[in-house]
């Protein structure tokens, strides 16, 4: 089938072309974002496959029906970036990657975790300059303290496992329990009040949806223990930004960590280095030394990404061949 691929990056060329050796699909890569103003494209390709920060609303997927196209591979796992009311009515399908190495999302997680707790990229840092002094850089054993992760998804049982690991206390909070893996990893459910109250480390594993955009906002973050850490790998809009700077400011949240941001549309995986950043809040969270952000590159590692290749063509080939939609992605209803 004729792909259009949206937002590509030189990362992910290798993937897919090695993922695509056997299926032989048509492949054409753009650079730019999918959105309204760029759709035209796709003029004459039954299959579009776009990026986490590509804009599908309901303009942008008329100009795509228009040009013939018939199916959106989104190559990531959520899909709150597509009007889905809207591919429903054009009679579009919508498919997209359930999921993919757990690990690359969880060992991230650790990596900012410890990164802010031994401060490691202020101490790179001096030394390159020069500066072998240890003033500042006291950290924390993760020994025995106690981590709360909230969304018990693949991710977040890998989490749940490797902070065991750390000898950490481990509580889990999901809207579904799995108490088969509490038993065999020592960790156990509760309320997500408690992990509030209790956590030294909180971590969210959540899709965004609107009950739980802002999940964490400023009710919740003054529930929290005074020097928390707070971590983000999972949807930027899970926490309100402005609410979290205030946290940051008063110093009630200790650290936070996010490879995620509610705005990064138009800012994440783009070169902006030579440009003057216009988001206030992204400018000012980066004036935080407690503050780590990534921009959106926990998913960043070989296995996870021939992972996505290989589920997004098998997507485009189950749709081709008219076989079954596993992945398909489906308003709440229907069938």
């Amino acid at each position: 089938m004729k792909i259009a691929f949206f937002d590509t990056h030189p990362f992910e060329k290798e993937a897919f072309n090695r993922a695509n050796s056997n299926l032989l699909h048509e492949i054409f890569y753009f650079e730019p974002r999918l959105m309204e103003t760029t759709a035209s494209l796709a003029q004459g390709f039954p299959c579009v496959c776009a990026f986490a920060n590509d804009r599908m609303n309901a303009s942008t997927l008329e100009i795509l029906k228009a040009g013939g196209t018939k199916l959106l591979a989104l190559r990531s796992t959520g899909f709150n970036h597509v009007d889905l009311q809207a591919s429903a009515r054009l009679g579009m399908k919508v498919m997209r990657v359930p999921e993919y190495s757990p690990y690359a999302i969880a060992e991230h997680v650790v990596a900012l975790v410890q990164t802010l707790n031994r401060k490691t990229h202020r101490a790179y840092n001096r030394v390159r300059e020069g500066n072998f002094s240890l003033t500042g850089l006291v950290g924390f054993d993760l020994h025995g303290k106690t981590i709360g992760i909230i969304g018990t998804g693949r991710i977040g049982k890998v989490l749940a496992r490797i902070m065991t690991g750390f000898g950490c206390n481990v509580l889990l909070h999901d809207h579904q329990c799995d108490e088969k893996f509490a038993n065999e990893t020592h960790c156990h459910y509760t309320g997500v009040e408690e992990i509030y109250h209790a956590a030294d480390i909180i971590s969210l594993h959540l899709p965004l949806t609107p009950d739980t955009r802002h999940f964490i906002n400023a009710d919740t973050l003054k529930k929290m223990k005074r020097g928390v850490m707070l971590i983000n790998t999972g949807r930027g809009a899970l926490i309100d930004t402005k609410a979290l700077i205030d946290a940051l400011k008063s110093g009630h949240i200790g650290y936070a960590g996010l490879d995620v941001y509610e705005e990064e549309e138009g800012i994440f995986f783009q070169d902006l280095s030579g440009l003057i950043l216009n988001d206030d809040d992204l400018a000012r969270l980066l004036t935080f030394p407690n503050v780590l952000i990534t921009s959106h590159q926990g998913f960043l590692t070989s296995e996870a990404l021939s992972n996505i290749a290989e589920t997004t063509l098998l997507n485009v080939s189950a749709f081709e061949k008219g076989g079954l939609l596993t992945n398909e992605v489906k308003l709440k209803g229907q069938w």
